[in-house]
């Protein structure tokens, strides 16, 4: 379910970063860094992509994977943390990692 507030709270977080885009998608919103798909909004939650570099700081920290429905669960994509979500700082280098990783 897509929440809106939610959405504004991120893409101003996110502000520092050139050229941010947010698009509709199945019920959700995705993320893109300069064109490269990076990160999900579904309701209150944000998942980022990860990589081998990046999954074990989010998995140390708790987060889970992004599970649109009961038989799908795309792993490269986990939880940001509340607490990330909330620094402006912290999201905006993740983000940027996220988007990167895409392109690795």
């Amino acid at each position: 379910m897509r929440d809106d507030g939610f959405k504004d709270f991120v893409l101003e977080q996110l502000c520092e970063l050139d050229d941010v885009d947010c698009r509709s998608m199945f019920g959700c919103y995705g993320l893109y860094l300069s064109g490269e798909f990076f990160g999900i909004l579904d309701g209150g939650d944000l998942y980022f992509r990860t990589d081998g570099e990046t999954r074990d700081k989010y998995e140390q920290l708790g987060s889970g994977p992004f599970q649109p429905n009961e038989r799908q669960t795309l792993k490269n994509y986990l939880e940001v943390p509340p607490d990330v979500v909330d620094d402006r700082g912290r999201l905006t280098s993740w983000a940027a990692e996220a988007a990167a990783a895409g392109r690795n």
